[in-house]
Parts: structure tokens; sequence; C-alpha cells
């Protein structure tokens, strides 16, 4: 009895010494939540003359399109709580009926939801048809080419989703999704992330799932290769299902005696957005949204490390000022800017390559000739990981 006592001593001893660690980190992620409390009360509020900006997110499910245990109710209180203005719904298909007229169309509570569908083609490619069709299940037996001729025609977007498994590189997508918080969450350690979910999730949820987000670079690097040859937009997709965690003693009308989920809309909705630039005597609708990701006005806000709304990317020349997205020629003297809420590390990238940085709210800087410009923000503020992964990622301006 002494020997075992002594084994169960020095396991309890083993067991508790591990926690250490995760203890720390809690500690680190509380500091860094209280940072970004201050950093978001005393943030600078800039206002757009020409764009009203809206935020919402990209890429989510429901258990209409299976893969997902998540319901209409959740995902409505989720968006309305985190002051959504819209979702843009991307359901999977199926052969026996239109998932996508099926799901949520319209505007509920305080937001506008956008019925779409996540695709295959018969070339094995992947893309996010928005707003969504009765055609979806049939597009897998059609090429790429083909998909991509036939949703244009009917004024729809193509968003490649899942680029790391995309082929048609040389087709004509409107955007890539270059990052995945659904793809991202399979890269984190499973021993760190066990320990963050025992001490650090239950108070900090969003932040805890923040610090294993890592900057795409694979995806970035292709994304400034094809921008440089013809302008599409880059966002992060959420691909929120809301399907991760635990239950005990459930029953089929989804009554559950213990239910631990760990990826609801309303922790996922908070990690990565996609901020809207739509003019300002336009309203908020399904087809000003389509048109704006068109477009390429918008930037990717990862809000988790503090509000970033309020950002803005703009070249100005005596021809006008061009928002994200647009382009303008070389002749003139364009300078280009870049405003952040809050002091941060603005890096300006020209054809993927560093091209001007400064740490500061606002960055002002001559466009150097022909390029594709785009600008990657980061809160070194906050130390490590957030020093290495974007805070905000803007879509390029086109200098010709």
């Amino acid at each position: 009895m002494k020997i075992l006592k002594r084994i169960l001593l020095a396991l309890l001893a083993i067991v508790l010494v591990v926690q250490i660690p995760f203890i720390y980190r809690r500690y680190k992620i509380g500091q860094v939540a209280e940072k970004i409390a201050q950093s978001n009360a005393n943030r600078t509020v800039r206002e757009d003359p020409k764009y009203k900006e809206y935020k919402g997110i990209i890429h989510a499910h429901t258990g209409l399109g299976g893969h997902s245990t998540g319901g209409f109710d959740e995902i409505i209180n989720a968006a309305n709580a985190n002051g959504l203005d819209f979702v843009l719904m991307t359901e999977h298909w199926s052969d026996t009926y239109d998932t996508s007229a099926l799901t949520l169309n319209g505007i509920y509570g305080k937001t506008l939801f956008v019925g779409g569908n996540e695709i295959d083609t018969a070339g094995g490619d992947r893309f996010l048809m928005i707003p969504g069709s009765a055609d979806a299940a049939g597009l897998r037996n059609i090429p790429t080419t083909a998909v991509l001729e036939k949703l244009h025609a009917e004024n729809r977007l193509a968003l490649i989703t899942y680029p790391e498994k995309f082929k048609s590189w040389d087709s004509n997508f409107d955007g890539d999704e270059v990052f995945s918080l659904h793809t991202e969450s399979k890269q984190m350690n499973p021993f760190t992330a066990l320990g963050d979910l025992l001490w650090s999730y239950p108070a900090y949820p969003q932040l805890t799932l923040a610090t294993h987000l890592r900057r795409p670079d694979a995806n970035l690097q292709k994304f400034d290769e094809i921008s440089a040859k013809r302008p599409i937009s880059l966002f992060a997709g959420t691909d929120a299902h809301s399907n991760i965690g635990v239950h005990l003693f459930g029953d089929d009308a989804g009554h559950k005696l213990i239910n631990i989920k760990l990826d609801p809309y309303s922790v996922i909705f908070r990690l990565a957005r996609e901020h809207v630039l739509i003019d300002n005597n336009s309203p908020l609708t399904r087809e000003s949204v389509v048109e704006a990701f068109k477009k390429g006005h918008f930037f990717t806000g990862f809000d988790a490390f503090g509000d970033t709304s309020g950002f803005s990317f703009t070249a100005g020349s005596d021809q006008g000022t061009v928002a994200m997205g647009g382009d303008t020629a070389s002749a003139t003297d364009i300078t280009l800017q870049a405003a952040a809420p809050v002091s941060v590390r603005i890096v300006v990238l020209k054809n993927g390559s560093r091209f001007a940085e400064v740490t500061a709210a606002e960055i002002s800087v001559r466009a150097d000739g022909p390029g594709t410009y785009r600008v990657e923000v980061y809160r070194d503020d906050l130390g490590p990981p957030f020093d290495t992964m974007p805070w905000i990622l803007s879509n390029p301006i086109y200098v010709r």
C-alpha cells in the first residue's frame, strides 16, 4: 500500500507540474485581453466620406446541409449578439433539395443573411457560390471552367475554398479563401490545445483559439502570384459548423443532459470577420454585398485581437482616390495611405514583397511604379504569437 500511495502521489505531482505552463498561459492571455479592452476603448474612429463599413462573416453551415449540428436559432442569435451586419451562408449541397433556398435568406433581427452553397466541380475544385442555386449538386459533374462561366453569367460569386487542394489556378474565379479557421484548427498541437481548453478557454474562448492561429504563408504567396496578373480578392472563411464537442445522455430531439460545444457560432463569429465598404448612397442588400466582394471593396479583420473597424487603405492621385480592389494609372503621382484604429505595425507589400513599413497608426508612401499593393497590419504590442499573425489583411490596389 505504501508503494502504491507513493506512486499515486508521484503521479499527482507530475499532473500538477504539467499544469503550470497552462496556468501561466491563462495569466498571459488575461493580460492580452486587458490590453485589447484598453485599445478598443481608446481607438480612433474614422468616417469615410464615400463608403459605409459593414462587418460580417463568410462560409457558415447549419445542419441543413449535413456536417453540422447548428440550427437557425443558434446562428441568428450569435450573429445578432456579435453585431454582425451580414452572414454569407454556404450550405453543403444535397441531391434531393435546394439547401441555398431553404437556409437563411433575408434580414433576421439585425443581420442580413445571404443563402449560398459550397460546391464541387468535376475537376475536383471547390468553391463558395454566392448566392446559391438549385443547380449546386449537379455542378460536381461539370468542368471548373464551365462552372465559372455559368456562375458569372448568373451574376454569382465563385470564391476558392481550401486553396491548398485547388488545381485550376488559371481559371476565372473571383476570390481566394487564404485563411480558414476550420483548416487552421486542424493544425493545433493537441496537447497544448487540451491544456488551453481546461484553463483558458472558459474565460477567454475566442482569444484562446486565436493564440493558435498562424499566418497562412503559402496561401498568401499563391494569392500574390495570381493577383499580380489580374484582380482577385482575398478573405478569411470561418467554415463554421458548430459541431465540435461532447455530449452525454442525449436524444434525437436535441435534448442533452451534458453538452459541451467548443466551436459555437457565438465564439467563431468573433475571430475573423470581413469588413465590406458599400457606397453611402446604397443600402446593405444581398446585391450590394455581392458587388463589394466582387470589386474587392473589403478587408479581413481578425477581430479577436481587437476591433478592426475603421481601417482604411487607399491610393490617391490627381485622378482621385481609389479604394481597396480598385486600380489607377501609374502615369500619375500616386500616394498609398493606410490607417488603423490604434498604433500598430503597418506593412505595405508590392507584388508580395515588403515595400514599406512603419509602427504608427498611419502610413503614407509613394507608389513605386506598376504593381499590386496590399497591406498587412500586426499588433506587436500584444506580444507573441500576435506579432506574427496579421491583425488585418487588406485587399489589393492595382497600379497599372
